[in-house]
Parts: C-alpha cells; sequence; structure tokens
C-alpha cells in the first residue's frame, strides 16, 4: 500500500508538472514580417500587424509569454521544423500539401484571391472570363503562396507569370508600370489600396477564389496543436477577436 500510495503521488505530481509546464515556457511565435496588414515591420522595426495581435491573445490565452520571430517566407515552414520558433502565425493558407509538412488549427480567418489594376485599365475578371481577359498580360504574385500556384495552374499558358519576393515588390513593380495587374489576397490588397500610392489602383471584377482558410502551424503531432485550438475559441467567444478585427478591418474576415 505505501508503495502504491508513493506511485500515485509520483503520478500526481508529473501530471501537475505536465499541466503547468506551458505556463512557465517561453513560446515562439514566427512571423513573416513582410505581409501589411497581417505582419510588418514599424518604424522602430517592431513586429505588428493582424497576425502578431491574434499570436498575442492566443498566448494570453494560454497564460504563456510569447516572442515574434521574423523568418523568411520561403523558409518558414522549415524553420518551424528545425524549432527557430514554437508556431507560425503569419496568414499561410491551409493547403493539402502543406498539411503533409505541419499540423494547423482551426481557420482564424478566411481569405480570397483578386485582381488589382490601374483604375485606368478595362479589366473585368472573373472565373469564366480569366483567359480571355489576361491573355497576354504580366501579372505578378508573391512566390510561394497560394496566389501564385493559382496563377502558374490557371494562366501560365497564355500571361507570364512574375513572382516577388514579398507581396511589397509585386505592388511597387505595379506602380512603376511593369506589370498589367497583380493577384493577391483582398485584405492585404485593401490595404495597400488606401496608400497614397494605390489609390490610382482598384479591384478589378470579382474574387477568383473565395474558400481560402487561413491557420496557425505547429510541427506534426504537437500537443500545442489543441491548446491554440482552445484558445482560438476562447478569444472568439469572449470578444477579444472581434476587437483585434476591428483595429484592421471595418468588415468581419472570420
Amino acid at each position: 500500500m505505501q508503495t502504491y500510495k508513493k506511485l500515485l503521488f509520483a503520478a500526481v505530481v508529473t501530471l501537475a508538472f505536465a499541466t503547468n509546464a506551458l505556463a512557465v515556457e517561453k513560446l515562439k511565435m514566427g512571423v513573416q514580417a513582410a505581409y501589411p496588414p497581417f505582419n510588418n515591420k514599424d518604424a522602430s522595426g517592431q513586429v505588428v500587424g493582424f497576425d502578431v495581435d491574434i499570436g498575442n491573445a492566443l498566448c494570453a490565452k494560454m497564460k504563456v509569454e510569447c516572442e515574434v520571430v521574423a523568418a523568411d517566407w520561403d523558409n518558414i515552414i522549415p524553420a518551424l521544423n528545425s524549432n527557430q520558433f514554437n508556431f507560425l502565425i503569419s496568414s499561410m493558407s491551409i493547403t493539402e500539401e502543406r498539411k503533409q509538412l505541419v499540423d494547423f488549427t482551426a481557420p482564424y480567418y478566411s481569405n480570397k484571391l483578386q485582381f488589382i489594376a490601374s483604375k485606368a485599365v478595362t479589366l473585368n475578371i472573373t472565373k469564366d472570363t480569366l483567359q480571355q481577359n489576361l491573355s497576354g498580360k504580366i501579372i505578378g504574385a508573391p512566390r510561394g503562396t497560394l496566389a501564385a500556384s493559382w496563377l502558374q495552374d490557371k494562366l501560365a499558358d497564355v500571361a507570364t507569370i512574375k513572382l516577388y519576393d514579398t507581396q511589397a515588390d509585386a505592388n511597387t513593380d505595379l506602380a512603376a508600370g511593369h506589370l498589367d495587374t497583380v493577384l493577391a489576397d483582398k485584405f492585404v490588397s485593401y490595404e495597400w489600396l488606401k496608400s497614397e500610392v494605390g489609390k490610382s489602383y482598384e479591384f478589378k471584377g470579382s474574387p477568383v477564389l473565395d474558400n481560402d482558410k487561413i491557420g496557425i502551424a505547429v510541427r506534426k503531432g504537437d500537443p500545442l496543436l489543441e491548446q491554440l485550438n482552445t484558445a482560438l475559441k476562447e478569444i472568439i467567444a469572449d470578444g477579444t477577436y472581434k476587437k483585434i478585427n476591428d483595429r484592421y478591418f471595418p468588415f468581419s474576415i472570420l
């Protein structure tokens, strides 16, 4: 009986330690830091944006300290899998290909892909008029994104596709007249179209893809996934998510 009590006590202590381990752990969240308004660096070099605010809110719910780690987009999944950070919250589309490499939480927002171009250009782009309206055009997108893979799949045979390191680079080339149009996440373009340079541009036609789900990635099999999903449900239920949403958009992106 004494041995049983000792074993029971040891099990309780072990469980308590495991339960509280996250409470004393400092987690690192990986962010591209080049995708405003979701993630970017401010004038002081601090990483800010919707993704960061959501990440911090999740960490607060999990009662852990969190640190932002900026990472290049092309290497952001390898960086996660090589333990450079604990979770990746950087407006990443949930795709079957990526699900082979990482585990995703439930979506924390929904995205749409839509073309933008100069207001002086007539382009009524819809899902049914793609090749007709974009044949021979030069189209830009950030590399390694859903927009880039969509363009390669749908239009590579009839248009010239140019890929860029960041969305900002693609927009800069559009403004310089080197591109006819850019395909990007609608909410990222929404932010740029409000800028001094972007105000001469507009959305063209309707979204060509509107069911893009954005998730938080963790390493395969990491129990942190369940904790993030629980925390996400809680910040949606208690209104924290809406407060963050409203800082950036006058409409819900959930």
